[in-house]
């Protein structure tokens, strides 16, 4: 699996790139974390002065067993809102990859993904979580939350393994943490919205419907998942990388238990697992933001190293730009595919669309791709918008790129 990191082209706070062939495009290198391709690159702000909120630990989550893969506490980041949106609560669940074996799972609890001995005290609230107007038009008065991942099974697990002293508790961890802010004043919210990205993506399809029964039928909740529409498709070699991964993910962390059981009546629970299989079934409207072309998916489930011992794959999956045009008809089929996952589900109106025909991954948290003066658009429209459309109900929003390479203001991931 490629494990990759975005470049150091950080001055003063600022995100600089190449814009090449009317694309924004990022420069990335191989480092040793994929994790940050999925954490949505928020610590790259292009905001000089990005707004910094401390880290607060869960401190009744071990009496209810939620803790994080290692045992230490799980923890979240909390700036209140006020004014108009002092009642509305915007909860960000975070990315970061699965472990799907105790290898990984082991190394996994050594870093901030697994333990929160070594998550950051402060981190950076920008994009959705921003408390500016100007980055953040619709959310940034609300009381906004980024719920720490540290379980690796999208707040999903619940098991053990003692051997190798393992907690897989991530559905606990998404109860403490709720039961936590409930106790903080989001029982009384008026508005709500749960979103994620990545792995948090896919977590926020999981436990979207759970969310909505916290509050009582006065408030308006909705979900929005942000990169988390991983299809279960094979990888270039005709083998089936990211469902064996999701089947470990599941086997291992105890996932059966706790997935829709609208759909574990009749798929099998690594189905389940999988967004296309339940997001039709959804009661609570739910907006997707995926690119169409996901960067992730490229290259950790269609065209890993794995699947590609001749490194026929190797050049296309750095740069989209050096794919030969029989790559670019099989990444064409991979947008199809999207798209046909997608009917059902945008044939309600309740729920909202933005599949943007890019090579990226997380455009909610990143301020260049949520609200910015270059964001990416469909029809003259930018994430921010599309979202606070659909939330206010001021639009309905069903929003589908042409196919690549029509789309010029995409901010594009290259790596090298």
């Amino acid at each position: 699996m490629w494990k990759l990191f975005l470049l150091g082209f950080v001055v003063a706070g600022l995100v600089l790139g190449n814009e090449a062939n009317g694309y924004f495009e990022f420069n990335v290198t191989e480092l040793d974390r994929i994790e940050e391709l999925e954490f949505g690159f928020s610590k790259f702000s292009s905001n000089f002065n990005p707004l910094m909120v401390g880290l607060t630990l869960i401190r009744g989550a071990g009496s209810k067993g939620a803790v994080c893969l290692d045992g230490t506490l799980p923890g979240y980041h909390l700036h209140r809102g006020h004014g108009s949106g002092a009642n509305s609560w915007l909860i960000q669940l975070e990315g970061g990859g699965w472990c799907d074996n105790i290898r990984n799972c082991v190394y996994r609890k050594k870093s901030r993904r697994g333990s929160s001995n070594y998550m950051e005290k402060q981190i950076q609230f920008t994009g959705i979580l921003s408390n500016k107007a100007q980055e953040n038009p619709d959310f940034f008065n609300w009381n906004r939350v980024k719920l720490r991942y540290c379980d690796g099974g999208s707040f999903s697990g619940d098991s053990q393994n003692k051997a190798a002293r393992l907690q897989f508790r991530g559905e606990k961890i998404w109860r403490a943490a709720m039961d936590d802010l409930k106790s903080k004043g989001m029982r009384n919210a008026k508005q709500a919205l749960l979103s994620g990205c990545s792995a948090g993506g896919l977590a926020v399809i999981l436990r979207c419907d759970e969310f909505r029964n916290l509050f009582s039928r006065y408030t308006k909740v909705k979900c929005l998942s942000d990169a988390g529409l991983f299809l279960d498709t094979p990888d270039v070699s005709g083998g089936h990388t990211i469902r064996n991964l999701y089947n470990g993910v599941v086997q291992l962390q105890g996932v059966k238990n706790n997935l829709p059981h609208l759909c574990t009546n009749h798929l099998n629970p690594t189905s389940c697992f999988f967004p296309q299989n339940l997001i039709s079934q959804m009661k609570t409207p739910l907006f997707i933001v995926n690119a169409a072309y996901d960067i992730w998916q490229i290259q950790s489930s269609i065209a890993p190293p794995s699947a590609d011992p001749s490194g026929y794959w190797h050049e296309c999956r750095l740069n989209h730009g050096r794919c030969t045009p029989a790559q670019i008809r099989f990444l064409q089929g991979f947008r199809n595919q999207m798209l046909r996952a997608i009917t059902g589900f945008s044939k309600m109106k309740k729920n909202g669309l933005f599949i943007n025909s890019c090579f990226s991954h997380c455009q909610t948290e990143r301020q260049d791709t949520w609200f910015a003066d270059n964001s990416p658009v469909i029809h003259k429209k930018a994430v921010a918008i599309a979202v606070g459309d659909w939330y206010f109900d001021r639009a309905e929003v069903k929003l589908i790129d042409c196919p690549y390479p029509c789309d010029r203001s995409c901010h594009n991931l290259v790596f090298r």
